[in-house]
C-alpha cells in the first residue's frame, strides 16, 4: 500500500477513535500516520541516492 493510502487509513482511524472515545484506535491511527511519512521519506531517499548513482553512471561513461 502507498504512503498516502496508509496516511487516509490513519487518518480515518484516527477519526473514528475520536467519534468512538477510542483512545487507542486514535493512538493507531496516529501511528499509521507517522509510518506513511516514514515510508515516504525513505521512498524520496532512495529516488534521491538512484538519480545519484545514474549521474555517477553517466559522467563514466562519458569520461571512457
Amino acid at each position: 500500500m502507498g504512503s498516502k493510502m496508509d496516511d487516509m487509513k490513519g487518518r480515518a482511524k484516527e477519526a473514528a477513535g475520536d467519534l468512538a472515545d477510542d483512545d487507542d484506535l486514535k493512538r493507531e491511527g496516529k501511528a499509521d500516520q507517522i509510518g506513511a511519512t516514514v515510508k515516504e521519506k525513505a521512498e524520496m531517499a532512495k529516488d534521491k541516492v538512484d538519480n545519484a548513482v545514474d549521474d555517477i553512471k553517466g559522467k563514466i561513461d562519458r569520461d571512457r
